[in-house]
């Protein structure tokens, strides 16, 4: 794991899929953060598996080397019901990891619950209650939110890792609901 002393960091969030990946990177310098881009990685029209797992290895590297990320925050494996469906999803989990790794950027891992509420605070938010909260608290424009939510998903595990890192939260005295701890931390919002 990264250095968390370190002031300054760029961090590439991934939300695995082998239909839709999306990605997402912030630059973030103390309790500064600044979204530097987001999109989703189309592979629908790809019917060979291992075709998609090689786009996903190269793309990745690809944007290891254009962005540039200290770090790397992926989400983990989530339980479904069907086995293929999970295995699919863990290829190319497994396989983003892999090109990162075989950048040296080190791997930062977090569940879909933990991610919904770092941003939401509620652990079973839906992907535009969660592209809603990043809207706001990363102030960006309604046109620049993607159609596909992977995208403002792995902009959210990306902004998780940044909260992740250790800015102290202001809490104050005790609150009774979200909204009371988003006015409680307004500083935390971001230009």
């Amino acid at each position: 794991m990264i250095d968390k002393l370190v002031k300054e960091h760029t961090i590439l969030g991934i939300d695995p899929g082998t239909t839709y990946m999306g990605y997402g990177a912030l630059h973030t310098q103390g309790s500064q953060v600044e979204p530097l881009e987001m999109g989703v990685l189309d592979l629908h029209k790809v019917e060979d598996h291992y075709a998609k797992l090689q786009k996903i290895f190269f793309f990745v590297q690809e944007l290891i080397d254009r962005i540039k990320p200290t770090e790397l925050a992926i989400e983990t494996q989530f339980v479904d019901k069907n086995v293929q469906t999970m295995l699919k999803l863990a290829h190319g989990q497994g396989v983003a990891i892999a090109a990162a790794l075989s950048k040296d950027i080190p791997i930062n891992e977090y569940s879909p619950m933990k991610i919904k509420m770092a941003i939401t605070g509620n652990g079973h938010a839906t992907k535009e209650m969660v592209a809603d909260m990043l809207q706001r608290v990363l102030k960006l424009e309604p046109s620049a939110l993607p159609k596909k939510l992977d995208a403002t998903d792995a902009l959210a595990i990306a902004y998780c890792h940044f909260l992740q890192l250790g800015l102290p939260l202001r809490t104050g005295k005790p609150v009774k609901n979200w909204a009371e701890f988003a006015r409680q931390n307004a500083s935390r919002i971001h230009k």
